[in-house]
């Protein structure tokens, strides 16, 4: 499963550095910048809007893919 929302919390809220969130979150570097990328593209903050699930926030980072439940 995907820690989306975990890596944008802790980069935008505790200011961790992309080699602390890959120790933290257990993903790559790479892995975490392309989030972190996509949200910013995506017009994202932190905090995520109260009614955006994960379902919601990864549909909004990866258009055109199918949807969790789908895979």
């Amino acid at each position: 499963m995907r820690r989306i929302r975990d890596v944008l919390r802790l980069k935008f809220e505790a200011k961790l550095s992309d080699c602390a969130l890959e120790a933290a979150v257990g993903i790559s570097k790479g892995a975490v910048a392309a989030y972190v990328s996509r949200a910013r593209a995506a017009g994202l903050s932190w905090p995520l809007p109260a009614d955006m699930d994960d379902t919601a926030l990864e549909r909004q980072l990866f258009p055109g893919q199918p949807a969790p439940e789908a895979r």
